[in-house]
């Protein structure tokens, strides 16, 4: 009876699942996310903290048995600065902030990106903790002067819950972390002016680390003292786990608020002279790493365009059925995020655009011009990644039948989708099981998946001609966008 809890950005979840696999108790709530003027992202962790009380205690309470261990993942990036009693010290700062974009500008082109991108093999953006924390030493430093910990949501997370000062690895790895030694690469933090606040890093935690409610934790949750924790891996290596990701070369698509296109392989190495962008993930198993393209174009465009065109999501589905690939020459780019892009490139200028419009235009190619858009850089990204084998898919987004089908036409490949949606809770909790000696059955786990195919004329259309003109109008426009 282990309860996995996945701390999302905009809603936490709490499962807990029987030994073949399938949830068998589970519980969601919303999370509040603060966007405030000059494209300020914030949450507040004692609220954050409430949804992880309410949903752990919903679950248990509908268990006939005790629960065994609990098992956290969550978003990562951003800084949750806490101080040595878990106390936040100022609202966290999330990873869709862009208050350090023209910091971020400016490493691009003095070449501090770049050369921690070679050291660590993950390209910074402006949510990430080397910017932000930067930003605040410039701008707030009473803030990190009052801080004991620079971490992330799940580290913060469990501080509160067993008193520990601790981080993933896989939470380390942005933009600090050298994946062959899973040590920080001081070198790293000094070209991003902080080895003056290195005290704030948290030394990664080892493989198959538990952890155990202390007195206060156990009565927010109402579960027993010294009860195990574990912490991690951050969402985005949880959901691969969880998916069924297995073997160098396989991938995992999530279209979620961040569009995650993820690839599993076994090299530490990777081209030190590429573009600086993505993430290169630690993972539990030493020796196995992530190479990370999440871009920021997910099912926040969705929501986007829903709110504009005034209609519901669940439209989306019947006005692309009513379209054809192409959207009828309408074609766009779905960069919306008010800190532009992070991969499979790095631009806080990034900025969305629809062309080929006319009078004859209608809602359903606009948004299947926006649906295809995103669809082609999910294929950058796993052309960046390296995907060659098995595409694994979850998300809200792949709840669409009708959108889930142009991502496998686009990108060329059958998409297995897990029939529980609670993919990062059940990865947390097969990380769980074997860091406490009980391993399940991963392969059965992941049995319980549907493929989506391929429609060959449709892919066709959209290797041909839908991804090259993509291409060409996102060369097209980097050359236009400006800070």
């Amino acid at each position: 009876m282990i309860i996995g809890v996945d701390i999302g950005t905009s809603l936490t979840k709490a499962v807990v699942f029987d030994s073949a696999g399938v949830s068998i108790a589970q519980a969601c709530t919303p999370s509040e996310v603060h966007h405030l003027p000059g494209g300020l992202v914030e949450q507040d962790l004692d609220q954050v903290m409430d949804t992880v009380t309410t949903v752990v205690r919903e679950v248990a309470s509908q268990l006939d048995r005790p629960v065994t261990a609990l098992a956290l993942t969550g978003q990562g990036d951003g800084v949750w600065l806490r101080d040595a009693e878990g106390g936040a010290v100022r609202p966290a700062i999330s990873w869709l902030d862009g208050r350090a974009n023209s910091l971020l500008a400016k490493w691009q082109a003095d070449g501090v990106a770049r050369e921690v991108f070679r050291r660590t093999g993950s390209g910074m953006f402006p949510g990430c903790a080397a910017a932000i924390l930067s930003f605040l030493d410039k701008n707030e430093p009473e803030a990190l002067d009052r801080a004991a910990v620079a971490g992330y949501c799940v580290d913060a997370v469990v501080q509160r819950l067993t008193g520990e000062i601790t981080v993933d690895v896989s939470d380390a790895s942005l933009p600090f972390l050298d994946p062959a030694t899973r040590r920080y690469d001081e070198d790293a933090i000094e070209a991003c002016g902080l080895g003056h606040r290195r005290s704030l890093f948290a030394e990664p935690s080892p493989p198959k680390a538990v952890f155990r409610l202390d007195k206060s934790g156990a009565a927010l949750l109402g579960l027993p003292e010294g009860l195990p924790v574990t912490a991690g891996p951050f969402d985005l290596p949880a959901s691969a786990i969880g998916a069924g990701v297995r073997r160098p070369g396989d991938g995992i698509l999530t279209a979620g608020t961040t569009l995650a296109c993820q690839v599993l392989t076994r090299s530490p190495e990777f081209d030190r002279e590429g573009e600086p962008a993505g993430m290169f993930l630690c993972t539990p198993a030493e020796g196995e790493f992530l190479r990370a393209m999440p871009a920021m174009v997910g099912t926040a465009s969705i929501d986007w365009a829903c709110k504009l065109l005034g209609i519901g999501v669940a439209e989306i589905g019947p006005l692309l059925a009513s379209s054809e690939p192409g959207a009828g020459g309408v074609r766009a780019l779905p960069f919306l995020s008010n800190s532009g892009e992070r991969a499979p490139f790095v631009d806080a200028s990034a900025r969305a655009q629809f062309s080929g419009l006319s009078l004859e235009s209608d809602r359903a190619e606009l948004v299947r011009a926006l649906c295809e858009s995103i669809a082609y850089a999910a294929r950058h990204c796993f052309e960046a990644a390296g995907l060659d084998g098995t595409l694994y898919a979850c998300g809200g987004g792949v709840r669409s039948a009708e959108w889930t089908q142009i991502f496998a036409d686009v990108l060329g490949t059958p998409i297995v989708i897990p029939s529980d949606p609670g993919v990062g809770a059940r990865g947390a909790v097969l990380v769980a099981a074997e860091a406490l000696g009980a391993p399940f059955d991963a392969a059965e786990w992941a049995s319980h998946a549907r493929t989506v195919e391929v429609v060959p004329e449709n892919a066709e259309f959209y290797r041909r001609q839908g991804y090259a003109d993509y291409q060409a109008s996102l060369a097209a426009a980097r050359g236009l966008w400006r800070l």
